[in-house]
């Protein structure tokens, strides 16, 4: 058996959201296939596109490697979704759980039901950011996910959460 590294995002912003993230964490490694390999910080963000007005996210990124396949991977992180209720009514609406994959070994894949690497990770800081945390030399397209995430317009928008302080290069004294 062959393992493939694979790169998910999680984040929440309905609901007891770093209970749900620490939760879903565990459910995503539970069964033997998926074995964890890294977890990074979690971070508050404003969220990125959908409705006005949605509560903050809680996002973090973690490092696996598993021999499912993609789309078998795929139904599992809708399963873990499912059995944190997650409701899918407005396309990037309030959610108690997203899980994502982002990358999934080198694949490259333009299927309407799961693309990779995600079609958006190169733009969303709240994705890079944590995991250029957990792997300072990974790349994305090309480029290090660390630069990507510097440049994402939602970058200034990230806060820490749970103690992580040292974010924008600055202590959380010194932040506003």
């Amino acid at each position: 058996m062959n393992y493939v590294r694979s790169v998910i995002a999680l984040g929440s912003n309905l609901g007891e959201r770093s209970d749900t993230l620490s939760a879903a964490v565990a459910d995503l490694v539970d069964p033997p296939e998926v074995r964890l390999l890294a977890i990074s910080p979690i971070v508050q963000t404003k969220a990125v596109g959908g409705p006005p007005d949605q509560p903050d996210f809680l996002n973090m990124v973690i490092a696996v490697e598993t021999i499912l396949a993609p789309k078998d991977l795929l139904e599992h992180c809708h399963a873990v979704e499912q059995k944190h209720l997650r409701v899918r009514d407005v396309r990037w609406g309030p959610r108690t759980l997203d899980v994502d994959i982002i990358t999934y070994g080198d694949l490259v894949s333009a299927d309407p039901e799961l693309i990779l690497p995600h079609p958006r990770a190169a733009e969303r800081a709240f994705v890079l950011y944590p995991w250029s945390l957990i792997d300072p030399v990974a790349e994305l397209g090309g480029e290090r996910v660390g630069d990507l995430a510097a440049r994402a317009a939602d970058f200034a928008d990230l806060v820490p959460f749970d103690g992580f302080e040292d974010l924008h290069g600055a202590g959380a004294a010194e932040q506003p």
